[in-house]
Parts: structure tokens; C-alpha cells; sequence
């Protein structure tokens, strides 16, 4: 998460560098702490949370095969030396082998998370520069500053913060779109 905050502190700074000429007296400027906003941000919560119980999904069959190969190793440690060094040896080489197909599993497993897991930190960051753009225009922003872990700013008056305000309204907004998620899929489900 701590890269999504970077990038999306990166983000809000490429936004507030598009700079329009205006008098000092008509200057509208204000910052938003994405620490915060990441934090709070309810579709952000929602999203970690559906995709830690999809790694968990995806990793049980691995872990159910690391259970059984840590079963068979302990069989192999007591066996080895009533059945033989014949015995010993073949399961052994079995055994290892077994080992690195489950290493081999383990990383594949493990790079798709992190696609997937990439691909949602994109979608989220791109979903919320697009909201912050807008929020801005709507608003009459000249500039809207980035603090937090990703700290574009490094000073700001409490004053110019926003970022309740944004939070506010990205968490109502995401809000109406699951709710208008629940009645398309119940009147599905009736159909």
C-alpha cells in the first residue's frame, strides 16, 4: 500500500503542476493528505479486503500440498533407517523433487498476485486522480497539493485541507455505485 501511496502522491503532484495563468487575488489552491485518503477511503478498504480473500483462496491448494509434503518428509526422517538405504534413497530424490515443484508453484502463485494486485493499485489510482481532476474543476481549484507518505507539499495552512471533503464525497460516490451494484444484481437474480 505504501507504493500505491507513493504513486499516487506522484499523481496528485503531475496534477498540480498543469497550471493556468491567473491573478494572485483569483488563486485557489488546496492539499490533500493520501495518506489519509487511502486510508479512510472505503472502496480502497473493500478492495484490500476482496483481494486478501482471493490470495487466500488461490494459496489453500498450494498450502494443502505443503501440508502433505511436510507429512511425507516426516514419514521419510522416521522410516529412512528401518526400510533401508535403497528406500532411503529413492524417496529422498522423490521427495526433493516434490520440493521444487512446489517452489516452482509457490512463485507462479506468487507473481500472479502481484499482477493482479497491480493492475487494482492502477485501476483505484486512475479512478481517483480522475475524481481529484474533476473535484478541482468542479470546485475552482487552481492547485490541489499531495502530502502524506508521498508528500508533495511541505507546507500547508489546515486551512487549505480537503481531504475530508474529497473522502466525503469518494466514499458517497463509491457508496451509490454498490448500492446501484445490488439492485442490477438483484433484479438479475429475479429475472
Amino acid at each position: 500500500m505504501k507504493k500505491l501511496v507513493l504513486i499516487l502522491g506522484v499523481a496528485l503532484s503531475v496534477l498540480a503542476c498543469n497550471k493556468t495563468e491567473t491573478s494572485s487575488k483569483d488563486f485557489k489552491t488546496a492539499y490533500i493528505d493520501t495518506a489519509e485518503l487511502i486510508e479512510k477511503y472505503d472502496k480502497f478498504k473493500d478492495e484490500d479486503d476482496k483481494f486478501k480473500v482471493k490470495s487466500e483462496e488461490l494459496g489453500r491448494p498450494l498450502e494443502a500440498k505443503v501440508r502433505a509434503f511436510q507429512a511425507d518428509a516426516q514419514n521419510f526422517r522416521q522410516n529412512a533407517q528401518v526400510k533401508g538405504p535403497q528406500w532411503a534413497q529413492q524417496m529422498g530424490a522423490s521427495l526433493q523433487q516434490r520440493e521444487q515443484q512446489l517452489g516452482v508453484e509457490q512463485n507462479a502463485l506468487i507473481q500472479q498476485l502481484q499482477q493482479e494486485g497491480a493492475v487494482l493499485k492502477d485501476t483505484l489510482i486512475s479512478e481517483v486522480k480522475k475524481f481529484i481532476k474533476d473535484y478541482g474543476k468542479k470546485k475552482g481549484y487552481d492547485y490541489i497539493y499531495g502530502t502524506g507518505d508521498a508528500a508533495t507539499v511541505l507546507y500547508a495552512k489546515d486551512g487549505y485541507d480537503i481531504t475530508k471533503e474529497v473522502l466525503k464525497e469518494l466514499n458517497d460516490t463509491y457508496k451509490a455505485t454498490k448500492k446501484d451494484d445490488k439492485v442490477a444484481t438483484k433484479e438479475e437474480e429475479k429475472k
